[in-house]
């Protein structure tokens, strides 16, 4: 990770003592264009990152994570490549206003990420994310969230609601939904392991204003019947027909 020229981790006690050099000048210090740059949250080995970055040369992405083995996989193959309109920040996604000034941000994926049902300050959609992100992303930037996570999707499309976030698009059956996009197109590898195992993909497009106070939802949500583990080894009990594997 320390050798490619892509990637970027400061140690916390740096950017505890002062702010990290790219923050306010991703564009001119790196990307050197004035494009808008796109964040992947949580992005694992990156491949969200990497399909945007070829499909979408006037942008710039930064795949953000904790897990170096991971985002390895994602920042050699675009170095590899020579993608100049991608990088990777590797931290937690807590810290990210230490990493970008006001209004930096254009839009923000979050690509399957764990749907911590019982930890909803944990949650990547949660009210506490939002604000954290809203200090980072231009005023009406834009989320995306993609998901094979019934609770998740059922969470953050309440969340939604009761905030009065304007929404662009909001399905719960993304690839029989009849929209025809080639971002949406992009499918990682567990996401492809899902389908194949019949779960349903699910994605909510909406716009994060800057100032209106955010509430959470006060609702009960079922929890999903199938656990991932390891985000390879899937078990789906409602597939299988019984309780036993």
């Amino acid at each position: 990770m320390a050798e490619l020229p892509n990637v970027f981790q400061f140690p916390f006690s740096v950017i505890h003592n002062e702010e990290c050099p790219l923050k306010g000048h991703w564009n001119s210090n790196f990307f050197n264009n004035d494009n808008p740059i796109v964040l992947e949250l949580g992005c694992g080995k990156g491949e969200y990152a990497v399909g945007l970055a070829r499909k979408f040369p006037s942008k710039n992405y930064i795949g953000v994570d904790i897990k170096g083995a991971r985002m390895w996989t994602g920042a050699k193959q675009a170095h590899t490549e020579g993608l100049a309109n991608v990088a990777f920040l590797r931290t937690n996604i807590e810290l990210i206003p230490h990493f970008f000034a006001p209004g930096e941000v254009s839009e923000i994926w979050i690509t399957f990420p764990d749907p911590q049902m019982r930890k909803v300050r944990k949650r990547l959609t949660s009210t506490r994310f939002m604000e954290l992100y809203r200090m980072i992303l231009k005023p009406d930037g834009l989320v995306h969230l993609k998901t094979d996570s019934p609770f998740l999707y059922t969470y953050t499309d309440a969340m939604v609601k009761v905030n009065n976030l304007p929404v662009v698009v909001n399905t719960d059956n993304l690839y029989h939904s009849g929209i025809t996009d080639d971002i949406l197109e992009i499918k990682t590898f567990y996401e492809q392991q899902w389908l194949d195992r019949g779960l349903t993909i699910k994605y909510l497009q909406f716009h994060l204003d800057a100032s209106t106070p955010l509430a959470e939802p006060d609702i009960e949500i079922e929890e999903d019947t199938y656990r991932s583990f390891s985000r390879g080894y899937i078990q789906c009990p409602q597939l299988l027909g019984d309780d036993n594997g």
